[in-house]
């Protein structure tokens, strides 16, 4: 995979969520345009846009990021950050076949997936 998007209907709103999120990751974030920010590593993208067409953004049934972060406490460590952003909860942290994961999903309802 190259990158992943996800679709926002507040700009500033997603900004604030995932730069929050983010924070302490190493990532970089670029902002190209006024619709669409990245958030960069080497070996990483991650970008929320306002959709192209002009339409509203909507999140997928059955659509889902998941972001691999190598620890238990790390994936709780978010989890409870994305509540605390304004996320809502999709799955409390726990195990879960040979994974420790948990689920949220941010304002504009993309759905998230922090795994060890």
């Amino acid at each position: 995979m190259n990158y992943f998007v996800v679709g926002t209907n507040n700009m500033d709103a997603s900004v604030e969520f995932y730069d929050a999120l983010f924070e302490n990751l190493g990532l970089s974030q670029v902002r190209p345009s006024e619709r669409m920010t990245y958030w960069l590593r080497d070996d990483f993208a991650f970008a929320a846009a306002l959709p192209f067409d002009g339409a509203p953004a909507s999140n997928g049934n059955g659509t889902m990021v998941g972001f691999s972060l190598g620890s238990a406490a790390e994936v709780t460590r978010l989890h409870t950050k994305a509540i605390e952003l304004g996320g809502t909860c999709e799955g409390e942290p726990g195990q879960r076949g040979p994974r420790f994961s948990a689920y949220v999903r941010d304002p504009d309802g993309n759905k998230l997936c922090f795994a060890d």
